[in-house]
């Protein structure tokens, strides 16, 4: 029943909650508290870096660990849609998707953005949920990679090099363009034979 406190005016329309930014400003607003301060950072500062109360954070997400296995689950969901829209249409030649794989973690090299993001997924992977979605996410891209064509080593090689070069930014922050650009051209170019790396 509507009390009269919470009955709108004519002056003053209904409010109107919207689920998906609330858990979208929590999500946001979790990132940017991990970023600042680790893991740790309280339900209190995450709820109101959101601008959203704690029986609010609460009311979508049940406990922090659930929070934060969302948090991941977004960041491995927007990585893999970058390198799915970056597959060159027209590249019908094995390895195309690898190519996209290092299009796209190169490219995220040269965005400012990227010490916080080692820093969030760093802080992250201290949280066993999310080390075993992260997993799962990982043996999603090795059956994919199984399709692309190319050698299974050659392909490693090439992947976690590029995944090296990103985790690289945590301890050394922003790369060299021009150094970004050599890791970038060795990488696609070694993309361009399928064969195993040694014979």
């Amino acid at each position: 029943m509507t009390t009269a406190r919470e009955r709108p005016t004519e002056d003053e329309p209904p409010r109107r909650r919207d689920p998906v930014r609330t858990r979208e400003a929590l999500l946001s607003g979790a990132i940017r508290a991990v970023i600042q301060h680790g893991a740790g950072v309280s339900l209190e500062v995450i709820a109101r870096e959101a601008g959203v109360s704690k029986g609010g954070l609460l009311h979508h997400y049940g406990s922090k660990n659930e929070l934060y296995v969302a948090v991941a689950e977004q960041q491995l969901a927007e990585f893999r849609a970058a390198v799915e829209a970056a597959v060159d249409p027209g590249d019908r030649a094995p390895g195309r998707l690898v190519r996209a794989y290092v299009r796209v973690s190169l490219h995220q090299l040269e965005a400012a953005r990227v010490r916080d993001e080692a820093t969030l997924m760093a802080a992250l992977a201290t949280i066993p949920e999310v080390v075993t979605r992260a997993r799962a996410d990982g043996e999603s891209w090795r059956a994919a990679f199984a399709e692309d064509g190319l050698d299974p080593v050659r392909t490693s090689v090439i992947t976690r090099a590029a995944d090296g070069a990103a985790a690289a930014a945590l301890f050394e922050g922003q790369h060299d363009q021009g150094e970004i650009d050599r890791l970038r051209d060795v990488l696609l170019e070694l993309s361009r034979e399928a064969g195993p790396l040694m014979g």
